[in-house]
């Protein structure tokens, strides 16, 4: 069957794509045309570049340390890391193709500050559309393309559903990676659930030592505003304390990964409404961290999990 092929935004979680394109061709499917935001439309545009096989092997042997190292921080800079190495990696696979000339066509979704609007590339470099959809605000640094500044299309729209409506596709099959477990979900995760959250998405740079995101965002809890004006109040005892303005429980990686999983999820769900796939799998929320790329095996073999277990309910 001749699929289009939605990829949606989610960080780390998006390996998972590899896993359900893997699933589909296991399938005798063939993509025939690929949207994606974000994750989806790095892992989307290999995959239209013809290079997702060597992706994989790359990705599947990432640790921890190798993602430090593919880490260029940027302090001074509108967001905390550079993506200039990630991109000479990537660029190994696909090269200085332009998206007209793929095989197959392919849409990238990027989000322009500035007019506050989202944007399609379908034309132009792909590594340039890639980078644009990809620039998660205050985390990856955004990039500017002739007039526009731009940042993650997830901030917009994190399942492009749109731009698959016009590619030859006899099925259109979106991935989401929000997916929750059935039932009201009214609290805040357990503090278990969430200490190990925390120490999923912690990335050890040097053992004994707090990692850069902790260090960063501890320096900042010092120098807000707010804890300057509590000066001027009347100061309130210890033990009556209202609030605790810096949870030690909680590190900036996770607080912002968390942050983006609630707002994307909502955008998303709002979205899916007007305009859902005819097969929609779903990548648990939950699967690991935002910022977790050390984890592409985990999340590979997860979307091919779910994948199975959709492609089989729906008889694809």
């Amino acid at each position: 069957m001749k699929v289009n092929l939605v990829l949606g935004a989610g960080g780390a979680r998006g390996f998972a794509h590899v896993g359900v394109i893997q699933e589909l061709h296991a399938r005798g499917h063939e993509v025939v045309g690929v949207a994606g935001t974000s994750m989806g439309a790095l892992v989307g545009g290999v995959l239209a570049a013809g290079g997702l096989d060597g992706f994989t092997d790359w990705v599947r042997a990432l640790t921890r340390t190798d993602i430090v190292r593919l880490t260029d921080l940027s302090l001074g800079a509108p967001g905390l890391i550079r993506l200039q190495r990630v991109m000479r990696e990537l660029h190994r696979f696909i090269g200085d193709v332009r998206i007209e000339d793929l095989p197959i066509p392919y849409t990238a979704v990027a989000t322009d500050i500035d007019s506050e609007r989202e944007v399609w590339f379908r034309h132009g470099p792909l590594v340039a559309a890639m980078r644009a959809s990809i620039a998660i605000p205050a985390v990856f640094t955004p990039v500017r393309i002739g007039e526009r500044l731009l940042v993650d299309g997830g901030l917009l729209n994190p399942l492009p559903m749109a731009p698959a409506m016009d590619m030859p596709g006899e099925v259109s099959i979106g991935v989401s990676l929000f997916g929750r477990s059935p039932g009201l979900h009214l609290g805040l995760p357990s503090k278990e659930s969430a200490d190990e959250a925390s120490a999923d998405a912690d990335i050890p740079v040097d053992a004994g030592e707090p990692s850069w995101t902790a260090r960063l965002a501890h320096s900042v809890a010092e120098s807000w505003p707010v804890r300057n004006l509590n000066k001027l109040r009347t100061p309130t005892p210890p033990a009556e304390k209202a609030f605790e303005d810096w949870p030690a429980d909680v590190n900036l990686a996770d607080l912002l990964g968390r942050s983006l999983d609630i707002m994307q999820g909502r955008i998303e769900m709002a979205r899916t409404v007007l305009n859902t796939p005819e097969v929609l799998v779903w990548v648990p929320m939950d699967a690991c961290s935002v910022l977790d790329f050390h984890r592409a095996e985990e999340m590979i073999e997860l979307g091919r999990r779910v994948a199975i277990e959709e492609f089989d309910r729906m008889g694809l």
